[in-house]
Protein backbone atom coordinates (compact mmCIF):
# COMPACT_ATOMS: atom_id res chain seq x y z
CA UNK A 1 0.00 0.00 0.00
CA UNK A 2 1.42 2.94 -1.12
CA UNK A 3 0.64 6.17 1.42
CA UNK A 4 1.97 10.17 0.81
CA UNK A 5 2.40 11.91 4.20
CA UNK A 6 2.15 15.82 3.81
CA UNK A 7 4.10 17.46 6.57
CA UNK A 8 4.72 20.95 7.79
CA UNK A 9 7.89 22.40 9.51
CA UNK A 10 6.49 24.65 12.01
CA UNK A 11 7.67 26.50 14.94
CA UNK A 12 8.46 25.11 18.47
CA UNK A 13 5.55 25.50 20.53
CA UNK A 14 7.84 27.30 22.97
CA UNK A 15 9.11 29.59 20.93
CA UNK A 16 8.72 33.24 21.59
CA UNK A 17 7.42 34.74 18.40
CA UNK A 18 8.43 38.20 17.67
CA UNK A 19 6.24 39.90 14.58
CA UNK A 20 8.69 41.46 11.63
CA UNK A 21 8.50 45.69 12.52
CA UNK A 22 6.70 44.99 8.67
CA UNK A 23 3.69 43.62 9.97
CA UNK A 24 3.95 41.07 7.32
CA UNK A 25 5.97 37.82 9.00
CA UNK A 26 7.89 36.65 11.70
CA UNK A 27 11.40 37.15 12.79
CA UNK A 28 12.88 33.56 11.77
CA UNK A 29 16.52 34.24 13.54
CA UNK A 30 16.81 31.75 16.47
CA UNK A 31 13.04 29.83 15.92
CA UNK A 32 13.65 25.68 16.60
CA UNK A 33 11.78 24.37 13.32
CA UNK A 34 9.85 21.00 13.95
CA UNK A 35 7.30 18.97 12.81
CA UNK A 36 3.90 20.33 13.14
CA UNK A 37 2.84 17.72 15.98
CA UNK A 38 -0.28 16.51 14.57
CA UNK A 39 1.59 15.63 11.33
CA UNK A 40 3.81 13.53 13.36
CA UNK A 41 0.60 10.92 14.25
CA UNK A 42 0.23 11.32 10.27
CA UNK A 43 3.70 9.57 10.26
CA UNK A 44 2.96 7.21 12.83
CA UNK A 45 0.03 5.73 11.10
CA UNK A 46 1.70 5.58 7.86
CA UNK A 47 4.48 3.44 9.59
CA UNK A 48 1.89 0.97 11.23
CA UNK A 49 0.01 0.79 8.20
CA UNK A 50 2.98 -0.11 5.95
CA UNK A 51 4.46 -2.87 9.20
CA UNK A 52 0.75 -4.43 8.66
CA UNK A 53 0.19 -4.26 5.19
CA UNK A 54 3.33 -3.18 3.07
CA UNK A 55 3.98 -0.90 0.65
CA UNK A 56 5.95 2.33 0.66
CA UNK A 57 5.78 5.97 2.73
CA UNK A 58 6.39 9.16 0.51
CA UNK A 59 6.65 12.69 3.20
CA UNK A 60 5.68 15.40 0.96
CA UNK A 61 6.47 19.00 2.39
CA UNK A 62 6.84 22.48 0.60
CA UNK A 63 8.84 25.39 1.85
CA UNK A 64 12.62 26.76 1.90
CA UNK A 65 15.74 24.88 2.44
CA UNK A 66 15.18 24.66 6.45
CA UNK A 67 12.48 22.19 5.49
CA UNK A 68 15.17 19.13 5.20
CA UNK A 69 15.52 19.08 8.94
CA UNK A 70 11.66 18.19 8.98
CA UNK A 71 12.18 15.97 5.87
CA UNK A 72 15.10 13.89 7.49
CA UNK A 73 13.28 13.71 10.73
CA UNK A 74 10.40 11.84 9.15
CA UNK A 75 12.99 9.87 7.27
CA UNK A 76 14.67 9.36 10.36
CA UNK A 77 10.91 7.79 11.70
CA UNK A 78 10.69 5.37 9.16
CA UNK A 79 9.64 6.72 5.62
CA UNK A 80 10.66 5.56 2.25
CA UNK A 81 11.95 8.82 0.81
CA UNK A 82 10.61 12.23 0.19
CA UNK A 83 9.52 14.52 -1.99
CA UNK A 84 10.68 18.42 -1.41
CA UNK A 85 8.38 21.21 -2.85
CA UNK A 86 10.88 24.24 -2.80
CA UNK A 87 10.05 27.42 -2.50
CA UNK A 88 10.92 30.76 -0.96
CA UNK A 89 8.34 32.83 -1.51
CA UNK A 90 4.72 33.23 0.64
CA UNK A 91 2.23 31.17 -0.59
CA UNK A 92 -1.51 31.37 0.07
CA UNK A 93 -3.30 27.86 1.57
CA UNK A 94 -4.74 27.06 -2.05
CA UNK A 95 -1.20 27.82 -4.02
CA UNK A 96 0.13 24.94 -1.05
CA UNK A 97 -3.24 22.52 -1.37
CA UNK A 98 -2.51 22.68 -5.21
CA UNK A 99 0.93 21.91 -5.29
CA UNK A 100 0.58 19.31 -3.41
CA UNK A 101 -2.01 17.69 -4.52
CA UNK A 102 0.09 17.66 -8.00
CA UNK A 103 2.31 16.25 -6.42
CA UNK A 104 0.35 13.45 -5.18
CA UNK A 105 -0.89 13.05 -9.25
CA UNK A 106 2.49 12.98 -9.96
CA UNK A 107 3.49 10.33 -7.39
CA UNK A 108 0.31 8.20 -7.71
CA UNK A 109 -1.15 6.36 -3.94
CA UNK A 110 -3.36 4.11 -2.38
CA UNK A 111 -4.12 6.74 0.78
CA UNK A 112 -3.13 10.50 2.12
CA UNK A 113 -2.44 11.09 5.44
CA UNK A 114 -1.71 14.50 6.91
CA UNK A 115 -2.51 16.47 10.22
CA UNK A 116 -5.53 17.73 11.10
CA UNK A 117 -4.15 21.32 11.01
CA UNK A 118 -0.93 23.21 11.96
CA UNK A 119 0.32 24.93 14.80
CA UNK A 120 1.55 27.85 13.50
CA UNK A 121 -1.75 29.18 11.48
CA UNK A 122 -4.38 26.68 12.57
CA UNK A 123 -5.79 26.62 9.62
CA UNK A 124 -7.35 23.13 9.15
CA UNK A 125 -7.44 23.45 5.54
CA UNK A 126 -4.81 21.77 3.67
CA UNK A 127 -6.28 17.97 4.12
CA UNK A 128 -9.93 18.95 2.73
CA UNK A 129 -8.04 21.12 0.00
CA UNK A 130 -6.11 18.47 -1.64
CA UNK A 131 -9.39 16.21 -1.65
CA UNK A 132 -10.90 18.56 -3.67
CA UNK A 133 -8.34 19.29 -5.46
CA UNK A 134 -7.65 15.05 -6.50
CA UNK A 135 -11.85 14.82 -5.82
CA UNK A 136 -11.40 12.75 -3.33
CA UNK A 137 -13.57 11.03 -0.26
CA UNK A 138 -12.19 13.02 3.13
CA UNK A 139 -12.39 12.28 6.43
CA UNK A 140 -10.88 14.56 9.01
CA UNK A 141 -9.72 14.50 13.12
CA UNK A 142 -9.52 10.84 12.65
CA UNK A 143 -8.81 8.51 16.08
CA UNK A 144 -9.02 5.67 14.68
CA UNK A 145 -8.61 3.73 11.31
CA UNK A 146 -9.52 0.17 10.09
CA UNK A 147 -8.67 -0.80 6.02
CA UNK A 148 -10.37 -3.70 4.48
CA UNK A 149 -7.58 -4.30 1.76
CA UNK A 150 -9.94 -7.17 0.32
CA UNK A 151 -12.80 -4.85 -0.50
CA UNK A 152 -10.81 -1.47 -0.59
CA UNK A 153 -12.48 0.33 2.26
CA UNK A 154 -11.51 2.18 4.92
CA UNK A 155 -13.27 2.46 8.79
CA UNK A 156 -12.56 5.87 10.10
CA UNK A 157 -13.74 7.07 13.94
CA UNK A 158 -13.60 10.62 13.87
CA UNK A 159 -13.83 12.87 17.07
CA UNK A 160 -16.66 15.29 17.51
CA UNK A 161 -17.36 17.69 20.19
CA UNK A 162 -19.06 15.44 23.08
CA UNK A 163 -19.06 12.37 20.80
CA UNK A 164 -17.30 10.12 18.15
CA UNK A 165 -18.60 9.37 14.50
CA UNK A 166 -17.78 6.17 12.52
CA UNK A 167 -17.31 6.94 8.71
CA UNK A 168 -16.96 4.18 6.38
CA UNK A 169 -15.50 5.01 2.20
CA UNK A 170 -13.39 3.97 -0.46
CA UNK A 171 -9.71 4.49 -0.87
CA UNK A 172 -7.94 6.28 -2.37
CA UNK A 173 -9.11 8.81 0.13
CA UNK A 174 -7.73 11.83 2.45
CA UNK A 175 -7.25 11.55 5.84
CA UNK A 176 -6.24 14.01 8.57
CA UNK A 177 -4.65 12.79 12.00
CA UNK A 178 -5.81 13.72 15.24
CA UNK A 179 -3.98 13.46 18.88
CA UNK A 180 -5.14 9.88 19.87
CA UNK A 181 -4.58 8.52 16.84
CA UNK A 182 -1.65 6.89 17.98
CA UNK A 183 1.98 7.75 20.28
CA UNK A 184 4.66 8.85 17.52
CA UNK A 185 7.70 6.52 17.62
CA UNK A 186 11.13 8.56 18.47
CA UNK A 187 13.76 8.02 15.94
CA UNK A 188 16.72 5.39 16.75
CA UNK A 189 19.94 5.77 16.07
CA UNK A 190 20.32 3.50 12.97
CA UNK A 191 17.59 5.08 11.35
CA UNK A 192 18.79 8.37 11.63
CA UNK A 193 21.91 7.23 9.59
CA UNK A 194 19.63 5.44 7.52
CA UNK A 195 17.86 8.41 6.54
CA UNK A 196 20.92 10.09 5.43
CA UNK A 197 20.86 8.11 2.66
CA UNK A 198 17.23 8.12 2.01
CA UNK A 199 16.10 10.02 -1.34
CA UNK A 200 14.93 13.06 -1.25
CA UNK A 201 13.81 14.64 -4.61
CA UNK A 202 13.72 18.29 -5.49
CA UNK A 203 10.79 20.12 -7.55
CA UNK A 204 10.68 23.74 -7.99
CA UNK A 205 7.22 24.95 -7.17
CA UNK A 206 7.12 27.25 -10.87
CA UNK A 207 7.76 23.71 -12.15
CA UNK A 208 4.41 22.53 -11.24
CA UNK A 209 2.82 25.58 -13.72
CA UNK A 210 0.41 26.88 -10.17
CA UNK A 211 -0.61 30.56 -10.73
CA UNK A 212 1.51 32.38 -8.58
CA UNK A 213 -0.66 35.14 -8.02
CA UNK A 214 -2.04 34.52 -4.40
CA UNK A 215 -5.60 34.69 -4.00
CA UNK A 216 -5.54 36.30 0.24
CA UNK A 217 -3.31 38.82 1.04
CA UNK A 218 -1.74 39.34 4.10
CA UNK A 219 -3.01 42.84 5.75
CA UNK A 220 -1.30 42.97 9.08
CA UNK A 221 0.42 40.98 11.50
CA UNK A 222 -0.55 41.93 15.31
CA UNK A 223 0.35 40.60 18.47
CA UNK A 224 -2.34 39.53 20.72
CA UNK A 225 -3.55 42.34 23.67
CA UNK A 226 -1.79 41.73 26.98
CA UNK A 227 -4.24 40.22 29.31
CA UNK A 228 -4.92 42.53 32.24
CA UNK A 229 -3.93 41.77 35.89
CA UNK A 230 -5.90 39.26 37.91
CA UNK A 231 -8.21 40.55 40.09
CA UNK A 232 -8.29 38.98 43.55
CA UNK A 233 -11.14 39.15 46.46
CA UNK A 234 -10.05 38.83 49.77
CA UNK A 235 -13.23 40.45 51.44
CA UNK A 236 -16.06 39.25 53.57
CA UNK A 237 -17.56 36.30 51.20
CA UNK A 238 -20.86 38.05 51.15
CA UNK A 239 -19.47 41.35 50.34
CA UNK A 240 -17.03 39.17 48.05
CA UNK A 241 -20.10 38.07 45.87
CA UNK A 242 -21.46 41.04 45.30
CA UNK A 243 -17.82 42.32 44.15
CA UNK A 244 -17.64 39.24 42.07
CA UNK A 245 -21.29 39.27 40.27
CA UNK A 246 -19.75 43.48 39.20
CA UNK A 247 -17.48 42.62 38.12
CA UNK A 248 -18.53 39.83 36.00
CA UNK A 249 -21.33 42.29 34.97
CA UNK A 250 -19.47 45.40 34.24
CA UNK A 251 -15.93 44.23 33.41
CA UNK A 252 -15.88 40.24 31.63
CA UNK A 253 -19.40 41.41 30.49
CA UNK A 254 -19.94 37.91 31.03
CA UNK A 255 -23.69 38.18 32.72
Amino acid sequence: MKVLVMVKQVPDTATNIQIRSDGQGIIEDGIKWVINPYDEFAIEEALRIREKLGGEIVVIALGPKRVDEAIRQALAMGADRAVVVESSETLDLAQVAHALARVAQNEGFDLILTGKQAVDDDSAQIGPMVAARLSLPQVSIVIHLDIDVEHKRLRAERELEGATEIVELPYPAVLTAQRGLNEPRYPTLPNIMKAKKKEVKRVSFESLGIDTLPRIRLIQLTPPSERPEPTILTADPVETVKTLVELLHEQAKVI
